[in-house]
């Protein structure tokens, strides 16, 4: 079973549904039986919620996707239209 430290780590996955399939188990079983996680986790969900509304319809500045993948590194993104590497922008 996860603890705490391990739950609050995959939180952010777990709502955005990217945690693997072997740790999903752990962190659902985790999440029934411990409150403190439980509220962490319906806070990070509430929060996501505000974020995507308040964010609708709002437009991406120029450039943000092409520094954005700068920054963290889009190595293996297919950005381009199927070439192994980053746009340049």
């Amino acid at each position: 079973m996860a603890d705490c430290r391990e739950t609050l780590r995959e939180l952010d996955r777990y709502l955005d549904d990217e945690v693997a399939t072997e740790a999903l188990a752990p962190v659902v079983a985790h999440l029934d039986g411990c409150t403190d996680c439980q509220q962490a986790f319906e806070f990070h969900a509430e929060l996501k919620r505000v974020i995507r509304s308040s964010a609708r319809g709002d437009e991406l500045p120029d450039g943000l996707v092409q520094r954005l993948e700068a920054c963290f590194g889009a190595d293996d993104a297919t950005t381009d239209g199927g070439t192994d590497g980053p746009v340049a922008g």
